[in-house]
């Protein structure tokens, strides 16, 4: 049985569970599992996308509550045990930054948190430390109505990326 078939013949509860570890936003898994079942992934994909910008800012920052920060390994570890392997792989490259690195990290984060009231939030697979941090860096300069949609397009990025590895594992 491939893995979307096995996600379209679920219980609500296990493919709930399996939607939340690939987005926490609530309403979202809830909204994708009233479209199953699901023909093919595409569909699926597209479904995913369009129900993302149908929610309120509130269901984002649910969403982006459900990430460690970048670079927080204890907490990737401890809190996030359920996305812990998907979310190790996709900053692997905080997992090697040298610690006066992870510092500045954990100070922009502590410093975007407190200007925006949610972590910082990027699609991290791919990018070196030096990459988030710089990207950090520059878009603590954002306007907050601004910014609260560069980190949705980026929770929606990581969303998908994780719905692939649902439907590869």
């Amino acid at each position: 049985m491939d893995e979307l078939q096995r996600l379209n013949d679920r219980t609500a509860a296990e493919a709930r569970a399996d939607l939340l570890r690939c987005c926490g936003s609530s309403r979202w898994a809830e909204a994708l599992l009233a479209q199953r079942p699901f023909a093919e992934a595409e569909s699926l994909y597209v479904a995913a996308e369009s129900l993302w910008w149908d929610l309120e800012p509130a269901d984002w920052r649910e969403a982006f509550a459900h990430h460690p920060r970048i670079g927080d390994l204890d907490s990737l570890r401890s809190r996030f045990a359920s996305t812990e392997s998907w979310a190790a792989r996709e900053q692997s490259g905080a997992q090697k930054a040298p610690e006066e690195l992870l510092t500045a990290l954990a100070e922009g984060n502590q410093a975007y948190e407190e200007r925006f009231g949610y972590i910082f939030i990027v699609c991290a697979t791919g990018k070196s430390d030096e990459e988030m941090l710089a990207l950090l860096l520059r878009r603590l300069a954002n306007v907050p109505q601004d910014e609260i949609r560069i980190a949705a397009a980026e929770q929606a990025k990581i969303t998908r990326l994780r719905l692939e590895k649902l439907l590869n594992a």
